[in-house]
């Protein structure tokens, strides 16, 4: 596993191993299952797998030529995407540690949807696997003001997307998918 904290040299030459790879997009807290499915096509395709963790606090200032991403924080909880990043970290090793999987973290800034579309285009990516949302108000909220992350990622790129279901599917006789009342 590599550090996401790499200096923009060492980012060059870690894109260059991890080619084809699949990205799974991950956050703490998530389903398993998500990393799981990665971890299945990583190893059909014979590729790396990224984990990629995107800070929503923090968004992209500018970008070095080399490709190194300058970012500044929306607030001032500077810590609150380092400490996501390294539950993801610690979550994504005790799931692939064993599994002989070459893989690596990456901590991503800003638009969840733009940030693995730009990691994909880095590591030309055969694959990006996402998760469905969390059902709750809380989550209806969130994405009604930034949209689906698979949908915006199915529309702004070219590789394909495997989405997969978290948690209880709803069943048929549910009317409303995301009820008020949870």
């Amino acid at each position: 596993m590599s550090d996401s904290t790499s200096p923009p040299s060492d980012e060059a030459s870690q894109n260059a191993a991890l080619q084809k790879a699949v990205i799974v997009g991950m956050q703490p807290g998530q389903d398993r299952h998500v990393v799981d499915e990665a971890v299945r096509y990583a190893r059909l395709l014979g590729v790396p797998l990224v984990v990629a963790h995107v800070d929503v606090t923090r968004f992209v200032t500018y970008e070095d030529p080399d490709g190194y991403v300058h970012s500044a924080p929306i607030d001032i909880n500077f810590d609150a995407g380092a400490a996501e990043f390294e539950a993801v970290q610690a979550a994504a090793a005790a799931i692939l540690d064993g599994t002989g999987i070459t893989w690596t973290a990456r901590q991503l800034v800003g638009d969840p949807a733009l940030a693995i579309k730009q990691l994909a285009g880095k590591l030309d990516a055969q694959l990006i696997v996402v998760g469905t949302r969390k059902r709750g108000i809380g989550e209806s909220i969130r994405e009604f003001f930034t949209g689906s992350v698979a949908a915006r990622l199915a529309h702004r790129q070219h590789r394909p997307i495997l989405v997969v279901p978290l948690g209880e599917s709803v069943p048929d006789t549910q009317k409303e998918i995301w009820p008020e009342a949870e």
